[in-house]
């Protein structure tokens, strides 16, 4: 991984060296900056190298100000302030109204919806059908720490679902054929995806903690969120570095359950407790299912995986999409290609309906 961060750094540097900000996409940036409490000085530097299209006015700053910018990143902004004076004013957001909240769950309802689902991913992987699809991997880097991405590159892999098994083929790396084997690819990479995530945090044996937390709406349907907490002694989540290191972390999340079908839409995954001398700092992962068709029947599946890390400064995220999902046919001969990402609406959240 250390060798990549040299490869990729000039390419990032040079993309962050070329950010066009809106004036919301500016007052996010330094917000997100100063939660997560990266250096004055850094972000100072960062800002002197972005170009507003928008025109920043005083009461803007004065707003970054009280939210604890320190002063170099206050010089930056008076700079960026007279440099775009002459740019027009940022269109007005008007915030909407926040939805009246909708009443939880009563506590035995919350704890059947709990035993049902626990039922469902036992019986996941058994319920799907032999298929193949597409699997696109983008992956993301960036050394500066400041979420500020550069695209590393982009792996197109044929994904055979056989007899309960998982079986992956690169097939594209950059839209250019290759012969070369999925676990043998530098770089972040994941698995486990359909299924075995699923199954290990509801088994008996990981007895992970679960509370209600809140209703969500994810592409259009209305959903059950529940946190959770899994052990670091029970813990099966496995994160391996450069094939040698490896740790198994305690960790937290949400679940993300269908009121209708009482399937899981989404899984969230974020690590805790990393021993400090292991080279990976942070990691998470964020799954989401959806609706798909084979052969005339509907299936949850992956529709998507986020996968971030942090190792130092630099940031590493894998956007990994599973798509244009058939019925498997061993004599079947089928052209690969690599579709354009999905929406984001796709995967955002929205409010309860």
């Amino acid at each position: 991984m250390r060798r990549l961060v040299r490869i990729w750094l000039l390419a990032a540097l040079a993309c962050a060296a070329q950010q066009r900000l809106s004036i919301e996409e500016l007052v996010a940036f330094v917000r997100s900056s100063i939660q997560l409490r990266h250096p004055d000085r850094q972000v100072a530097e960062f800002l002197r190298k972005v170009t507003l299209s928008e025109r920043l006015e005083e009461a803007v700053i004065e707003q970054i100000r009280a939210l604890g910018a320190g002063p170099r990143t206050l010089e930056a902004l008076e700079a960026l302030r007279e440099a775009s004076k002459k740019l027009p004013p940022a269109a007005p957001t008007q915030a909407r109204p926040a939805p009246p909240p909708l009443p939880a769950p009563a506590l035995a309802e919350q704890q059947r919806i709990l035993d049902e689902v626990r039922e469902y991913a036992r019986n996941y992987i058994r319920s799907l059908p032999d298929f193949i699809c597409t699997q696109v991997t983008r992956r993301y880097v960036d050394p500066t720490g400041l979420e500020f991405w550069s695209q590393q590159d982009v792996i197109t892999a044929r994904l055979t679902y056989f007899e309960q098994r998982e079986d992956y083929k690169v097939v594209l790396i950059n839209n250019r054929p290759t012969d070369l084997s999925y676990d043998r690819l530098e770089g972040a990479t994941s698995t486990g995806e359909f299924g075995s995530m699923m199954r290990e945090l509801f088994a008996p044996e990981t007895a992970a903690q679960f509370r209600w937390e809140r209703w969500a709406t994810l592409r259009g349907r209305r959903t059950h969120v529940f946190s959770y907490f899994v052990e670091q002694p029970r813990s099966r989540w496995r994160i391996s570095y450069q094939k040698t290191l490896e740790v198994t972390p305690a960790y937290r999340g949400l679940v993300y359950v269908d009121a209708d079908t009482l399937a899981v839409a989404r899984i969230t995954l974020e690590a805790v407790g990393i021993p400090p001398d292991f080279p990976i700092q942070e990691a998470s992962t964020v799954l989401d299912y959806d609706f798909v068709e084979i052969a005339g029947r509907k299936y949850w599946l992956p529709l998507r995986a986020v996968v971030r890390m942090r190792e130092g400064k630099l940031l590493l995220r894998n956007d990994v999409e599973f798509r244009m999902y058939r019925k498997f046919a061993a004599e079947a001969t089928i052209i690969f290609d690599t579709p354009e990402p999905l929406p984001e609406d796709k995967t955002r959240e929205q409010p309860p309906e």
